[in-house]
């Protein structure tokens, strides 16, 4: 946002006969605001809601089980990148073959910040949904440079305290953006013939060993049985445990 002095500044170039064009090149403000700022210059007032994490005694998101969620989805396949006037963008990218998921995500992000603008960038293959802020930051204290898998990532207390209350919207997050439900087989012996056998089967793939623990110590917590598959997956194959993950999250849709 602009202060009074710089759109004062600016209509007075305009007054002085320059182009919008002329003005804008100098000071760095698109002609259509200065536009703008010939019919109204002062600035609209907004009456969103404040951010709760920037409160004297900061507290926690309007809806924390939506919040968790929203957390393991950026966990997975989300990031928060700056823009100009110190607005953050925060974007989750969701495959097109699920569109529940993607509406979902944006649900979530649209509890976080109410009053924010939720948009869907389509790409190829995939959407990004989008949303920018100020205060993204605030809610994910993770952001940083460089990649996840690439640099420590750990919950703050407010956050792990979330997750706590809300194991199963963090795993369905973190399911949804990096894992998935297949049904696996292998053949058995019954009375001799070789028989085809399947089973479903849950996987959650990350680079990051930090983001892979935050996953199996919330399994650990909520009683489902895992195991690593190697050193990027988990794999949860247990039958109770499957019925659990099923109840609970169950497939991208």
């Amino acid at each position: 946002m602009y202060d009074m002095s710089t759109r004062k500044r600016a209509l007075a170039l305009v007054g002085q006969g320059r182009s919008l064009n002329s003005v804008s090149n100098e000071t760095g403000v698109s002609p259509a605001t200065l536009r703008s700022w010939q019919t109204r210059i002062e600035p609209l007032k907004h009456a969103g809601k404040p951010c709760p994490r920037c409160q004297g005694v900061p507290g926690p998101p309007e809806d924390p089980g939506a919040y968790a969620y929203l957390l393991g989805l950026y966990l997975g396949d989300g990031c928060v990148s700056a823009h100009r006037r110190g607005v953050y963008y925060l974007r989750i990218v969701c495959d097109n073959a699920w569109p529940g998921l993607i509406d979902a995500c944006e649900a979530a992000m649209r509890s976080a910040r109410p009053d924010n603008t939720v948009s869907r960038v389509k790409k190829d293959g995939c959407v990004a949904v989008t949303a920018a802020s100020k205060h993204w930051p605030c809610f994910f204290p993770q952001h940083g440079p460089g990649k996840k898998h690439e640099r420590t990532i750990a919950l703050e207390p407010w956050q792990q305290e979330i997750v706590d209350a809300h194991p199963w919207e963090f795993v369905r997050g973190l399911i949804h953006s990096d894992g998935c439900r297949i049904t696996n087989w292998t053949t058995r012996l019954v009375q001799g013939e070789p028989r085809r056998y399947e089973y479903p089967r849950y996987f959650f793939t990350n680079l990051s060993s930090d983001i892979m623990r935050l996953f199996t110590d919330t399994l650990d917590k909520v009683g489902v049985d895992w195991k690593p598959a190697n050193r990027r997956n988990i794999s949860v194959a247990r039958r109770a445990s499957v019925a659990l993950m099923d109840l609970h999250v169950g497939p991208k849709y």
